[in-house]
């Protein structure tokens, strides 16, 4: 025996050509396509409930499923090629990386982000010498040009341009344990994304937050260290849940509570970025960069015109100021001095305190001093590089033949 049918359940279902009830059953209308759900070319009642509901685009998120095995198949080969190195697919000496991963060395021949391999840095010249790859001793005894560790090519004794640099970190990781907790992130924050959003806009989103990162590290971060990882990236798709959440206020359940925790999350997230060995820069870029992207490709849900003439301002005005930052930082990076643009910029991933001469020159008491292959020495507290890097204090001590 059949169950009677509600009037409102057969006008919601039924076919758009008259159907005998008595004959055959309604027939269900299909669930909207990807296509569909991004642009909300369905109901409005039915994207509300899809919305409390949390479905997406999209089911499965491919784009993170696939970043994840790329970066795990870069992981193992920084691993195999720092053990090919030193003998170890760990670097224990002459320093140790607390993240289970390959030599500072190592990153840079395979693509950190590191700004004397980009363009010319005063602090550190083309022709400062630092450890070879497979050096394991202290202090060093084999000592390379940084135009041999900046690799890809080499500079040719001619100005570096490596400008790839604020792309493939993004792939790159320190360890095994930075991988992890990325991989963490990403395989559950970010695939929620890329499930509401669909993965092409994930990819653009996700790209652009890790690239702008990246390019805000380098204006700003400590030039005589590499920088790795997917950080930015993933903050820029963490950055989307702030736009969701103010643009779906009315659909969320028991918004301020959440609203709360999300500030807290914030700012765990900017105090982590201050610990030794984390780029905060690459986090607030991949952050501020997410918002822009996220205002102008999430699919937002407009339930009268007065919401939807905001949206739509919004959106144009998130395109335009998304590229102008680009070229602006882009432009400061390899056209002036950072730290002259903002002076106060380098207190948002540095804790001023005497061991760093207050994020200004140097730690340790070298004064700075650079030393090129020529052993003649250069005095330079330039205050771009507000540490002198674990490159040179080694080559420092392998050239006067002190004990480290």
């Amino acid at each position: 025996m059949r169950c009677p049918l509600s009037f409102s359940a057969v006008v919601d279902y039924a076919e758009p050509f008259p159907a005998p009830a008595t004959k055959s059953p309604p027939v269900m209308m299909k669930r909207p396509n990807m296509f569909q759900r991004y642009f909300g070319l369905y109901p409005l009642e039915q994207r509300i409930e899809d919305k409390k509901r949390g479905v997406g685009v999209q089911r499965h998120p491919i784009a993170c499923w696939v970043l994840s095995a790329a970066m795990l198949g870069v992981l193992i080969y920084e691993l195999v090629t720092n053990s090919k190195a030193q003998g170890s697919p760990f670097s224990f000496k002459p320093v140790v990386n607390p993240m289970l991963g390959p030599s500072s060395s190592a990153l840079i021949q395979l693509g950190a982000r590191f700004p004397p391999c980009m363009k010319n840095v005063t602090d550190v010249p083309i022709t400062t010498v630092v450890p070879c790859l497979n050096n394991t001793a202290n202090p060093a005894t084999q000592l390379c040009s940084l135009e041999d560790i900046c690799a890809f090519g080499g500079f040719h004794n001619e100005t570096p341009d490596q400008w790839f640099r604020f792309i493939t970190p993004i792939f790159l990781h320190a360890g095994l344990i930075h991988f992890l907790l990325n991989m963490l992130a990403q395989l559950t924050a970010s695939a929620q994304i890329e499930r509401e959003m669909g993965t092409l806009p994930f990819l653009v989103l996700y790209a652009a937050a890790g690239i702008f990162g990246n390019v805000l590290g380098g204006n700003f971060s400590l030039v005589g260290a590499p920088s790795v990882g997917a950080s930015g990236a993933i903050f820029g798709t963490v950055a989307v849940a702030w736009v969701d959440l103010f643009a779906h206020w009315r659909y969320q359940y028991r918004p301020g509570k959440k609203l709360l925790f999300m500030i807290i999350e914030l700012v765990i997230g900017v105090a982590i970025g201050f610990i030794p060995y984390v780029d905060n820069f690459a986090h607030l870029g991949g952050l501020a960069m997410g918002l822009l992207v996220a205002m102008a490709l999430y699919p937002i849900i407009s339930p009268s015109n007065r919401h939807r003439i905001i949206v739509i301002a919004l959106r144009i005005a998130a395109i335009p100021l998304a590229i102008v930052m680009f070229v602006v930082l882009i432009r400061n990076f390899y056209k002036a001095d950072p730290y002259a643009a903002c002076t106060w910029c380098r207190y948002l991933s540095c804790i001023p305190t005497s061991s760093n001469n207050h994020c200004k020159g140097c730690v340790y008491s070298l004064s700075c001093t650079l030393f090129k292959l020529t052993r003649s020495t250069t005095p330079s507290c330039h205050t771009q590089n507000r540490y002198v890097s674990i490159f040179t204090i080694m080559a420092y001590r392998a050239l006067t033949h002190h004990a480290y």
